[in-house]
Parts: structure tokens; C-alpha cells; sequence
């Protein structure tokens, strides 16, 4: 079990990520083995098994971010980005408010929003 247990700690969020939908899959489903991995990497993200494994991969990077920056960095990076891809401030503050973070983040990133020259 602790030889199992490290493996998955190595892969980090995404190892975590996937056991719980592991564990979802086969209890919804009652799959096991190749079926069970096949089904579960197919409802992590849109395109079946490829678009699953590329969810994981980008779960990775993200991590990998906030864990480097800190969460509020990396959001105000993402709003920034898009109010310079052409979003208005009003959509991307629509964005924020459904944001699963806490209040005080939301103020700091609509904040950020509002700073923004046009």
C-alpha cells in the first residue's frame, strides 16, 4: 500500500485527481481494470480518453503555477490576459463572481480589473 500511495503522491494533484474519479467511476459504474481507467480518463474532459489525459496534464501545469506564484498571481494573470485577448472589464468581473475563490480574492481581482487602462 505505501509503494502505491508514493506513486500517487509523485503525480501530484493530477494522481489525486484521478484516483477520485477512479473511485467515482467504479462505484457509478461497477467497472474494473482497463475498463475502469478507459471510462474514467473519457469523463475527465471533452474528446474522450485524449481529452482526459490532457486535462491531467493542464491540472499538472496549474498546479505547478499557484503552487510557484500563489493562487492570487496566477488569477490575475488569467484576468489580465483576457481583458488583453479583448474581454470588457463588466464580463470579466462576471467571470470573477463565479469564481470559486474566497471574498477578499474576488475583491483583490476585481480590483485588479478596475486599474486596468483602456
Amino acid at each position: 500500500m505505501e509503494k502505491v500511495i508514493a506513486k500517487i503522491a509523485a503525480l501530484g494533484v493530477p494522481g489525486l485527481v484521478f484516483t477520485v474519479v477512479l473511485s467515482s467511476t467504479a462505484a457509478l459504474t461497477g467497472l474494473t481494470g482497463a475498463a475502469l481507467i478507459t471510462a474514467s480518463l473519457a469523463a475527465l474532459g471533452p474528446g474522450g480518453i485524449i481529452g482526459g489525459i490532457a486535462f491531467l496534464g493542464v491540472a499538472g501545469l496549474i498546479t505547478d503555477a499557484i503552487t510557484e506564484y500563489g493562487a492570487d498571481k496566477v488569477l490575475s494573470g488569467v484576468v489580465k490576459e483576457l481583458y488583453l485577448k479583448g474581454e470588457s472589464k463588466e464580463s470579466i468581473k462576471e467571470k470573477v463572481k463565479k469564481y470559486p475563490i474566497s471574498k477578499k480574492l474576488k475583491l483583490k481581482l476585481y480590483n485588479t480589473v478596475d486599474n486596468f487602462k483602456v
